[in-house]
């Protein structure tokens, strides 16, 4: 468990915390360890470590979704558009349900229609962009009345224990998927069709629901990170997060989930959400700018994905099945016997 393979990515955050402490301390920066720049880190990581945790289990199911920065975008910009209107909460149920339908609608379009995720979910993203002109008319909304904005501030800047609010909504998530994914037979259904569809279908397992669900969570997970993005602002650019969805697959890419579904953990996803933020958030620090941003983070990312396939390999001895991807629960079965899941 503490192999360069199983617990790389944490080993990446804790170098690179330590790398930009040394260097704060050498030029003379304030303390890079501070409470208020490690807390503004979870801060601004939350929102897409909490879509990555979704793309997460949709990666696991042995599919993908591209258009959750998209989604994301739309539910804020419906959020901002209707919320002076009808009030807070009926605001956010109408971007959740936005959201989780389009979601639904990626998963219909996958496993019941049978179109390549990559296709469906790129069409998504393409149309929920266009929806999001039209919602916006091509200009950025604000929120107009008070008693919205305050209960906006609340829900997203508010503070418990001298945490941002945000941070515990991604704690909660995240220990509450880990703990589905790891600790209850749906969990380990969700692997099971991930790793072998054909032999979950064959042990009884809905396997098309199971995949549909995993969409569907995506895009409420989606949801959930545009209002915090509509709340954080109190307005919606229509260009908001764009590109954001890159992030969020790499992410769940350096907590080595795999691509072709059966691994992954959600720990890790977060644990790579903040690599890249704290990432983002040492070259602001040092003032360096973002123009080499683009190449270290992808960088990093190959590294990372190279770091896990050569793992893999050298793991595995000539003739024998490789090990299980990180993230993975290990299944004892006896021989002849039927997996029962």
């Amino acid at each position: 468990m503490l192999g360069l393979r199983e617990a790389g990515v944490y080993y990446a955050l804790a170098l690179l915390v330590a790398v930009l402490t040394v260097l704060t301390a050498a030029l003379g920066r304030p303390s890079y360890l501070s409470p208020v720049n490690l807390v503004n880190i979870l801060y601004q990581t939350a929102p897409v470590a909490i879509m990555g945790v979704a793309m997460t289990v949709v990666l696991i199911t042995g599919n993908f979704d591209l258009s959750v920065a998209s989604v994301a975008a739309l539910a804020a910009a419906v959020n901002i558009l209707v919320i002076d209107h009808v009030g807070f909460w009926p605001a956010m149920m109408l971007s959740l349900a936005t959201a989780g339908a389009l979601g639904l609608l990626n998963g219909a379009m996958v496993e019941l229609v049978g179109i390549n995720a990559f296709i469906v979910t790129l069409g998504t993203l393409t149309a929920s962009r266009g929806l999001v002109l039209v919602v916006t008319n091509g200009r950025s909304l604000m929120v107009g009345t008070p008693a919205a904005l305050t209960a906006m501030t609340g829900f997203e800047s508010g503070r418990t224990a001298g945490l941002p609010l945000p941070i515990l909504y991604m704690t909660g998530f995240t220990l509450a998927v880990w703990l589905v994914l790891h600790f209850t037979t749906v969990g380990r259904r969700i692997y099971a069709v991930g790793g072998n569809p054909e032999a979950a279908r064959l042990a009884g397992i809905n396997v098309r629901g199971y995949k549909l669900g995993a969409f569907v969570l995506s895009g409420l997970a989606a949801g959930f990170a545009g209002v915090l993005y509509a709340s954080r602002f109190g307005a919606m650019n229509p260009t908001a997060l764009q590109g954001e969805e890159l992030t969020v697959i790499a992410a769940a890419i350096l907590g080595g989930t795999s691509l072709f579904g059966g691994a992954g953990s959600v720990l890790k996803t977060v644990a790579g959400a903040l690599v890249l933020y704290t990432l983002t958030n040492g070259f602001n620090v040092l003032n360096l700018g973002a123009n080499y941003q683009g190449l270290i983070e992808g960088t990093v990312l190959i590294a990372a994905a190279a770091i896990y396939t050569v793992g893999g390999r050298r793991r595995a001895p000539r003739g024998e099945p490789s090990a299980p991807p990180p993230g993975a629960p290990h299944v004892h079965q006896a021989q002849s016997q039927p997996a029962v899941l």
